[in-house]
């Protein structure tokens, strides 16, 4: 069975140039959906693929209109591939039940493979010439050094509570006790 997919993201739009598309492509059955592609919550398309069955085949005017992402793209094809369920875009030419198209799928996969290996070359490169520099990256200290000695002055007069030394730094006993433990 060939199932189909069309979504839109605005209620402006419709979805009748893809299910015209679809419908003309031989689908049986039409999943429509009104809904931002950046949208995690799809439930239109969690049907769809609910109702999707070993050597069932999805079928998309376009690839934008599945995936929010091509990482969201290539784990929705590879799930689907998993259970032995075809992909085929229309307008991209796609078709995983073809060698042809599982080719295509796969460098699309390797392409978004190498995206996010770049991406977080660059972040660790960031973050290294940062702290080169002497940034720290984190959130900022409740307590300066300075504040933690004073807190640890406080202490040692039995009659104050770290209850009442957090109070007076504005902070929680948990955060007193961290910066305790780091400057001391």
């Amino acid at each position: 069975m060939i199932i189909g997919y069309a979504r839109v993201s605005t209620t402006d739009q419709n979805t009748t140039l893809q299910t015209d598309a679809l419908t003309d492509a031989g689908v049986e059955k039409i999943y429509e959906e009104t809904l931002s592609g950046t949208s995690k919550e799809r439930p239109e398309l969690t049907k769809c693929l609910d109702t999707l069955r070993q050597g069932d085949t999805l079928m998309v005017w376009r690839l934008d209109r599945l995936g929010r992402s091509l990482k969201d793209l290539v784990a929705i094809i590879s799930e689907l591939e998993e259970r032995g369920i075809g992909f085929q875009s229309i307008n991209e030419a796609i078709d995983t039940t073809t060698a042809g198209g599982k080719l295509i799928f796969h460098i699309f996969g390797s392409l978004a493979e190498f995206e996010r290996s770049l991406i977080q070359e660059r972040t660790k490169a960031g973050l290294a010439a940062a702290r080169a520099r002497g940034r720290k990256g984190g959130r900022p200290l409740a307590l300066t050094e300075q504040q933690t000695k004073k807190a640890h002055a406080m202490l040692r007069d039995p009659t104050i509570t770290k209850t009442e030394v957090a109070k007076h730094f504005n902070v929680t006993r948990a955060t007193l006790n961290t910066s305790l433990k780091r400057v001391l």
